[in-house]
């Protein structure tokens, strides 16, 4: 209990700071979101009535210190404003919306390059120095060294332009209404196939490459020389022996990107146009809208504090020996 109230106490303190740091950031984008609506609109709108606009938005003139005050309290009362970009809505509404999509495609990417990253390591350290070895190492290396944008052009280009096989953008068909039936439910993965394939490129190196050299280090351990000496199958010691033990860096790792899944993959859904929260955030950051901005950049820093704090629990379930730690 002392351990989790300790880490508890040091999480409440990072994300008081994020959410400090996200108070400023935005502040420091040249730029005033209000003004630029107001000048867009011309003559159309009268000059008492940007004092008006600024109240709606909560952009009240007033010290920086009852500011970030207000904000603070807007925070833990879950009111994060209203969106600008998509004024009348408020930022819960649309950070909501793109959620759905944002935890269906990263979601799913994250698990499916997690476990088959984690499985590559396994078999690619086991067999250290086989071909095999070779090609997923290199493989692996290869794939954490593109950038995702670099990544995202070329399986668009390749299989969405120029041999045609997949859409070249949005979740789903626009022609067909949300509902759940096959024909929507069918659109909705057909249109995913490219943005999660760039997705698992991306991702399933890193799990690869950690994996594999973790497991190494632990191949010449004294436990693991005294299991083969038992006579215990090569399998039962490569798995039970050797992989629980060098899975816990990769459980670090796996915190990390599901840290990252709300945030959304900015370059990804903006070039395959994907309704996320990468390309939501993308757009508020045109737009100055400060509250979509910060509401995400939030959600973003709650959401990876939660995955370390899950993260440091399982590591005493998966190592016995941190527990009299």
């Amino acid at each position: 209990m002392a351990f989790l109230l300790r880490r508890l106490v040091f999480y409440m303190a990072a994300f008081i700071a994020a959410a400090t740091i996200n108070f400023f950031l935005p502040r420091l984008m040249p730029g005033d979101p209000v003004q630029i609506m107001f000048s867009s609109a011309g003559t159309e709108l009268p000059p008492e009535s940007l004092q008006a606009l600024k109240l709606t938005f909560g952009f009240v003139d007033g010290p920086l210190w009852q500011q970030y005050l207000t904000y603070l309290g807007s925070i833990f009362t879950g009111d994060l404003g209203r969106s600008i970009k998509y004024f009348p809505l408020p930022v819960t509404s649309v950070l909501g919306h793109a959620l759905v999509w944002t935890v269906g495609l990263m979601g799913t990417a994250t698990i499916v390059s997690f476990a088959l990253g984690t499985f590559l390591g396994i078999v690619a350290a086991w067999r250290r120095g086989s071909k095999f070895d070779v090609i997923v190492s290199v493989g692996a290396i290869f794939a954490t060294s593109v950038p995702a944008v670099v990544t995202s052009l070329i399986v668009l280009f390749i299989f969405g332009f120029t041999l045609g096989w997949f859409p070249n953008g949005y979740a789903a068909d626009p022609s067909l209404d949300p509902a759940f039936s096959l024909q929507y439910i069918s659109s909705l993965a057909y249109h995913g196939i490219l943005p999660m394939v760039t997705l698992c490129t991306v991702l399933i190196g890193g799990f690869t490459v950690t994996m594999r050299n973790n497991m190494i280090n632990l191949l010449g351990e004294d436990y693991i020389v005294m299991a083969r000496a038992k006579g215990l199958s090569d399998r039962h010691v490569m798995l039970w022996y050797a992989a629980r033990n060098a899975l816990l860096p990769t459980v670090s790792s796996l915190a990390i990107a599901i840290g990252t899944i709300l945030g959304g993959s900015l370059v990804t859904e903006v070039v395959y146009n994907y309704p996320g929260l990468g390309n939501i955030l993308y757009q508020a950051i045109l737009a100055r809208d400060y509250p979509v901005i910060q509401g995400q950049l939030l959600i973003m820093t709650a959401t990876m504090l939660i995955a370390n704090f899950i993260v440091d629990v399982s590591y005493v379930l998966l190592d016995p020996r941190l527990k009299g730690a």
